[in-house]
């Protein structure tokens, strides 16, 4: 079963890096910002599949890259940008809110849709 996070948040806000840290924890220091090629697959147990909404028009070109297909596979999927597809995530899912930027503090704000989200939010 995919796990599914959707990031928010304005431009330095921190959502690279943090999907960074995730790929650290899952076993690669390759990460980097997918925004020109939309996705990014990376060989992580579990899978990590990376994606940049930033630059697509609307949902339908976050579609037309197979991204339904993605939502099948057993792998962790982490979209930035999710505010600009909002038509495509999933109905369960794991948002998450970023804001601050340069030298600021950051602010998380997760916000579980589902309830193994729920249990995963309820559990921090």
């Amino acid at each position: 079963m995919p796990s599914f996070v959707a990031l928010y948040g304005g431009l330095g806000a921190g959502k690279t890096a943090l999907v960074r840290g995730m790929g650290a924890e899952a076993g690669t220091s390759e990460v980097r910002s997918p925004t020109f090629t939309i996705v990014h697959e990376y060989e992580t147990n579990p899978q990590l599949i990376h994606f940049d909404a930033y630059r697509l028009a609307d949902a339908e070109e976050l579609l037309a890259i197979g991204f339904e297909e993605y939502l099948t596979q057993n792998a962790i999927l982490v979209l930035e940008w999710a505010e600009r597809v909002p038509e495509a995530l999933p109905k369960e899912r794991l948002e998450l809110h970023l804001s601050g930027s340069g030298d600021e503090p950051r602010e998380f704000v997760l916000m579980p849709f589902g309830a193994r989200y729920e249990s995963v939010v309820n559990a921090l």
